[in-house]
């Protein structure tokens, strides 16, 4: 599989795009179908926020979706930006190698 360059859409992007935009959902709409506050809806779509467990049974019962679309998005999003951001976790050594070295 060829490495990704470019990050991949923050799911709040895609819910705006595909689910708020073309059925005219405001945000204030959004927050009282799902039963969360204003601020944390707008902070998933301006993509300032993440898709929890919790939210994506919300998101998937509001849109007919899958838990799992939702989760997956989030996941994919933030391991391509913990990849990126930082390469601290490039040091970290393999069990197998730290096991080695104390033998």
């Amino acid at each position: 599989m060829r490495e990704r360059k470019r990050p991949p859409v923050h799911p709040g992007r895609i819910l705006k795009n595909h689910h708020l935009i073309p059925q005219s959902i405001s945000i204030t709409d959004l927050a009282k179908i799902l039963g969360v506050s204003r601020k944390t809806a707008s902070k998933i779509v301006n993509e300032r926020g993440s898709i929890t467990p919790g939210m994506a049974l919300r998101l998937s019962r509001a849109f007919n979706t899958t838990p799992n679309l939702w989760l997956g998005l989030q996941q994919e999003y933030d391991l391509w930006h913990a990849i990126h951001d930082s390469k601290e976790w490039l040091k970290v050594k393999s069990v197998n190698q730290f096991a080695g070295i104390t033998a």
